[in-house]
């Protein structure tokens, strides 16, 4: 009996350290899965840093001008001035929308004949 739990402690040491062999394996894919997505968005950040940067510089407001200026016969693009913006009071807001009747009231306003009679509820 002694023999039988020696054999069976053994395969199940051999069994365990198969499987800690595999779980090994699998975190250190996981991990150089994880290393290359990293890489990867801090590519993608520095292409989107470059993008924003010719952006900024594509929309510089002198160059803009300019383009307008030269373009004018074809589009009609007045440069932007100051003066062209308004205040926050000169804005017309459409009205707030009035809430609906729930619960509505039938009135009268009294009796035609006398031979009417009101009738409180």
């Amino acid at each position: 009996m002694r023999g039988f739990l020696y054999v069976i402690s053994a395969l199940a040491v051999v069994a365990l350290a198969f499987w800690a062999y595999q779980q090994n394996y699998a975190t250190q894919q996981a991990l150089r899965d994880v290393r290359g997505l990293q890489n990867e968005i801090a590519t993608q950040r520095s292409h989107l840093a470059v993008l924003r940067a010719e952006w900024a510089y594509l929309n510089r407001p002198d160059r803009l001008r300019d383009l307008a200026e030269i373009n004018f016969d074809r589009l009609g693009l007045l440069p932007l001035m100051p003066e062209q913006f308004g205040l926050v009071d000169q804005v017309a807001y459409p009205p707030e929308p009035l809430l609906p009747i729930t619960n509505p009231v039938e009135t009268r306003a009294g009796p035609t004949t006398d031979d009417e009679e009101v009738q409180l509820p």
